[in-house]
């Protein structure tokens, strides 16, 4: 997808989507007054940091429910040790859950897609943790910008394993093109909507 289409895609989406933005924030807001827009350090193209966006889904004492956790059960260490993904999170607050369940949580991405940082389609976006997940082939996750949606997002998003994920990431930014990413696109309206995977 080109830069101008994505330019133009996320100006109409944040027009048309605003109404609904301003509700989750207000929820948000009203939930425990916390901030309503979280910023995580993620990695783009060309290996070049950025902060990603997203609606608070977490608790604002985030990190040390999670440290709490990770330190007095090993089950939950070794499910966040092998995807960095907990099933069970209790970071998570139930409107969190329900935003990650509808994927509203990823809505401030658009201003990332408006900023070059990410695309409309592409790779998850990692943390630098992941870098040796992908071992040489990080070099295939450089090579695009990282996408709000992508084939792992349309493939099961969680309930697919991290090798299948990094496969995936690989046979994107070696094949994209503009029939590719519109056919995401089209697959991602059903998978959000059957919610696949997502938690």
């Amino acid at each position: 997808m080109t830069e101008a289409m994505n330019l133009m895609v996320a100006v109409v989406a944040l027009i048309v989507l605003a109404p609904v933005m301003l509700w989750v924030a207000l929820a948000i807001y009203l939930q425990d007054g916390g901030p309503i827009v979280f910023a995580h350090r993620r990695l783009g193209k060309d290996g070049r940091y950025f902060h990603c966006l997203k609606f608070r889904s977490m608790a604002v004492d985030a990190e040390q429910r999670l440290a709490d956790l990770l330190a007095s059960d090993p089950t939950a260490r070794a499910e966040w040790e092998k995807d960095h993904k907990l099933r069970n999170d209790p970071r998570v607050t139930k409107l969190g859950a329900f935003l990650r369940k509808t994927s509203l949580d990823e809505l401030p991405q658009l201003f990332n897609v408006l900023k070059g940082e990410m695309s409309l389609v592409g790779p998850r976006p990692i943390v630098e943790a992941e870098i040796a997940k992908y071992g040489r082939r990080f070099k295939h996750y450089c090579a695009v910008k990282p996408g709000i949606t992508g084939l792992w997002q349309v493939s099961g998003r969680n309930d697919t394993t991290y090798r299948a994920r990094v496969a995936m990431d690989c046979i994107y930014a070696k094949r994209r093109n503009l029939f590719m990413d519109a056919g995401i696109v089209a697959a991602t309206v059903p998978a959000v909507l059957l919610r696949r995977g997502s938690y």
